[in-house]
């Protein structure tokens, strides 16, 4: 792209090029309204003025945010320097504080393994949003920039989303120590069909993956607790209510004291990947940065 493109017969409004740049990093004309104290139908009626005076389009519109086109690629890479720089020089970023991380993902891992690995921050000034959720929701409004990073149990599909590796799960089939003596000698899986099964969804979606994995077959089983989150099967399973299929970081204190007890031990457990999202636009809060890399530094540790 020449100058003499980007200009035509005069120079561009800068207004509509600072709501290029911003929706172009946000991936979404919501979360550019919000970050730039717009309305919505302001950015978009800005970004329609640009399209008309360049005589093309910039994004492709979707209904969970936009991508943008390859033209607008090229042009956001050639303005963001020069707009950064003018509002370090004006004011509107010196000094001040960045905006909040919204950060979302499944609660448990969340509030066990990754928010305490980021109270340094949060204690040196970086603010953090969190949701809880499930995953498929929480990709959607990611692509609709509600949040600037989501921890998701699957690997999100097509290309709007970058998604990297952020840690292996394993699961581990536990009972407290009173059913685990009961069940001593008797053959798995049959002996638990005399055992409550605990779980945090009604199709026992941790264990009918375990049962397909370790022992080769379909599991026929009905829930006799249910709770939307794992925490609480833990203290149920701990307290003697049945057993449970978990994530062994959950109940890995469990198990150190004795208030769980493994029942199986296979040689290949099964695992689920976890991947820390984003969209593929680099964020231009600085923060965001520093919470990835804490939280992919936690992960490696845990």
């Amino acid at each position: 792209m020449s100058d003499r493109e980007i200009h035509g017969s005069g120079p561009l409004d800068l207004n509509q090029l600072r709501t290029f740049l911003a929706v172009h990093r946000a991936g979404s004309f919501t979360a550019a309204a919000h970050r730039l104290g717009l309305s919505q139908s302001t950015v978009t009626a800005q970004i329609r003025a640009l399209e008309q005076r360049l005589g093309r389009e910039l994004f492709e519109r979707g209904a969970r945010g936009v991508a943008a086109l390859p033209y607008a690629d090229d042009l956001a890479a050639r303005l963001a320097d020069p707009l950064d720089r003018l509002a370090d020089a004006t004011g509107e970023r010196a000094g001040g504080t960045p905006e909040p991380v919204h950060l979302a993902g499944p609660a448990e891992y969340l509030g066990t393994v990754l928010l305490p690995a980021l109270a340094p921050l949060v204690a040196d000034g970086v603010q953090l949003r969190v949701t809880t959720g499930l995953t498929d929701p929480l990709l959607a409004e990611l692509r609709a920039g509600r949040h600037d990073l989501v921890v998701a149990t699957r690997r999100p599909r097509g290309r709007t989303l970058h998604a990297e590796p952020l840690a292996d799960e394993e699961f581990v089939l536990v009972a407290a120590p009173a059913w685990a003596q009961r069940l001593d000698g008797r053959k798995l899986p049959a002996a638990l069909a005399e055992v409550p099964l605990l779980s945090y969804a009604a199709d026992l979606p941790i264990a009918r993956r375990y049962w397909r994995h370790v022992f080769g077959e379909r599991l026929h089983a009905r829930a006799a607790l249910t709770a939307p989150d794992l925490r609480a099967v833990v203290n149920a399973t701990a307290a003697g209510a049945g057993w449970s299929v978990l994530p062994s970081y959950l109940c890995r204190a469990e198990l150190a004291s004795g208030a769980l007890r493994l029942l199986h031990r296979p040689e290949d457990p099964p695992i689920n990947t976890a991947y820390l999202v984003q969209r593929p636009a680099a964020s231009a809060n600085p923060h965001v940065a520093l919470v990835r890399e804490r939280l992919v530094a936690a992960a490696h540790t845990c």
